[in-house]
């Protein structure tokens, strides 16, 4: 087998090896030459060359995102590491583990104006969940610490013996740093980083190892509850009325059914869902924005929860969060091994464990249900809301709400539905979904700039196919995603392309005027159909209701291309309908 000639390339690659940190995704660059190299020619390593370091880090983000296991990222130095930062730190709000390996200069050739240089160390600082700095291997005398600079070494005479016990010493330092950040990454579920100083030559290879790192393992012995919080938890349980259960993003199958049953049972409780809660129940409430909005300050009230309980990642309606910062639950309890949020700003007990751990050891043990009209209440409301939706969609002219009402529909049973940010998860969030499809969207940070990439990274990582729903700016600004020999055949993008910011034109501001068009929406006259010709895509397009329909009936049959449908709708008719309907469905 071939290996990279220095060391501490040896050791990172070992080391990822021996942590199961399997998919690598490289970036070409020469710095990193010691670690593309030895990666490259170990068959243990499943590897990815993709050349813009941003689409790089969200297409390891998206197979991490399915495969829930560490995934790295490899790039060389400068500028080539910040373009990680924006996937780093959604992968830092969503709990995904990503491991980012930089190589960077030597310390003597950083801060002297050598090129391709910045400074790399603990760049990552406030979006990591650790930063692994490591040691140059001692080639020479010039790399030798001052005996200021190391009194360790300040006794010893033979440069031959300071030299190699110096090596031994960074060689320590480098294995127990990267063990930590991989271990961090692995149990803690997020984002670390290493950084890699080489010095040339860096093509070198040897077909010996030189080292033999150990992998340090460490367990993380799952904590019981403690008896005084779920007596607590009882109390305030069983004599509430209004119990309101909020999930936030939460993966497929993460919560037991029966649990979820036992919740639907309960008339005191009203469980709440979104799109990304990946959780089902007929008695359950999706499309919050549906069941709030049109209510009036009494009908609020009424709402208002003696418990608020919240479980899962960050929640995508505004309308819930200020509707529990102004209505505020007596109590909010949150569920989460890690963190928990206090984003309705009444937070008064996280309790340390996972949701079906938490109802496993607290559902059964609750005595009794309390009598309530809680749930009938808004069970009505529900139904009432369900109603005048389907009313309205058959009143409304071609718009952006119709697009989206054809689109979730057609998506086949078992498929995975990758949602682009801004305009594009709200409106899919007003949908009932087919539970058999698996819904995600980069929520931690809820941008724009990577959820292509995310979505290929997922439909790779993942035997099921994945379709990805987005908006025309979230696409093009993350064009560079297509640029990617990895792209399943199956795999499907929809562009809703109103011609710019259309969420914009939903808000506070002065519409229609050339300041708002420019700076605001963002008019263009783009369109992905030369992007398709470019990149190998099947390109088809509609521009209304029956060219649309016609466009679906196709559109998931097997082919031998990936496949985008790009949808034109009147961006001036859009906000109208999509404002009018919250009035209508009163």
């Amino acid at each position: 087998m071939i290996y990279p000639k220095i060391p501490l390339a040896q050791t990172v690659i070992q080391l990822c090896k021996a942590k199961g940190v399997k998919h690598i995704v490289i970036s070409p660059g020469s710095r990193n030459a010691p670690l593309t190299i030895g990666f490259t020619h170990d068959n243990f390593f499943k590897c990815y060359s993709i050349v813009d370091e941003r689409c790089a880090a969200f297409f390891a983000l998206g197979i991490a995102q399915q495969l829930k296991e560490s995934v790295a990222v490899v790039c060389t130095s400068g500028s080539a590491l910040l373009n990680y930062y924006p996937a780093v730190s959604e992968a830092f709000f969503s709990d995904i583990p990503l491991v980012v390996l930089s190589a960077d200069r030597p310390k003597h050739l950083v801060g002297i104006g050598d090129g391709q240089t910045i400074n790399q160390k603990n760049v990552f600082e406030n979006h990591i969940l650790y930063s692994a700095n490591l040691k140059l291997d001692i080639k020479d005398e010039k790399q030798v610490p001052t005996d200021e600079e190391l009194p360790i070494f300040k006794n010893l005479e033979n440069k031959f013996e300071r030299l190699l016990g110096l090596q031994k010493d960074i060689q320590t330092y480098n294995e127990e740093e990267i063990n930590t950040a991989i271990n961090f990454a692995n149990l803690k579920k997020g984002p670390v980083h290493i950084n890699v100083p080489f010095d040339e030559p860096l093509y070198d290879t040897v077909d010996k190892l030189s080292v033999a790192p150990k992998a340090t393992e460490v367990t993380i012995k799952p904590e019981a509850i403690e008896d005084y919080v779920l007596q607590s938890c009882f109390e305030d349980w069983n004599t509430a009325s209004k119990k309101m259960i909020l999930v936030g993003v939460n993966g497929p199958n993460e919560i037991e059914q029966k649990w979820l049953d036992e919740l639907a049972e309960d008339d005191s409780v009203i469980v709440l869902t979104e799109t990304t809660s990946n959780i089902h129940h007929s008695s359950f409430f999706p499309s919050i924005d549906k069941l709030i909005t049109p209510l009036n300050d009494a009908e609020k009230k009424n709402l208002q929860p003696d418990i608020l309980l919240t479980f899962g990642g960050l929640i995508v309606s505004k309308r819930i969060k200020q509707f529990l910062r102004k209505y505020k639950p007596k109590h909010h309890w949150h569920i989460d091994s890690k963190d928990a949020n206090d984003t309705f700003f009444c937070l008064d007990n996280h309790i340390k464990k996972s949701p079906n751990a938490f109802f496993e050891a607290f559902l059964p043990k609750v005595t009794h249900y309390v009598k309530s009209d809680y749930n009938a209440t808004w069970a009505a409301v529900k139904q009432h809301r369900t109603k005048r939706h389907k009313a309205y969609m058959e009143a409304i002219p071609f718009s952006d709400f119709k697009v989206f009402n054809s689109v979730l529909k057609s998506i086949p049973k078992d498929y995975i539905l990758q949602s682009g940010n801004s305009s594009t998860i709200r409106y899919t969030q007003l949908f009932k979904i087919n539970k058999s499809i698996a819904v995600f969207c980069n929520r931690g940070t809820s941008g724009i700039d990577g959820s292509t990439s995310t979505a290929i990274g997922c439909a790779v990582a993942n035997e099921k196919p994945t379709i990805f729903v987005t908006g025309d700016l979230s696409f093009f600004y993350d064009s560079n995603a297509l640029w990617n020999n990895y792209i399943p055949k199956n795999f499907r993008i929809i562009i809703v392309n109103n011609q710019g910011g259309g969420i914009f034109r939903i808000l506070p501001g002065h519409k229609n005027t050339e300041n708002f068009d420019t700076y605001f929406e963002t008019n263009h006259n783009l369109t992905a159909e030369h992007l398709c010709n470019m990149y190998g895509f099947k390109y088809d397009s509609a521009d209304n209701e029956a060219s649309l329909k016609a466009s679906l009936e196709s559109f998931y049959f097997d082919d031998n291309a990936p496949k985008l449908l790009e949808v034109f709708t009147p961006k001036h008719v859009n906000d109208e309908v999509l404002l009018n309907y919250f009035e209508f469905i009163k």
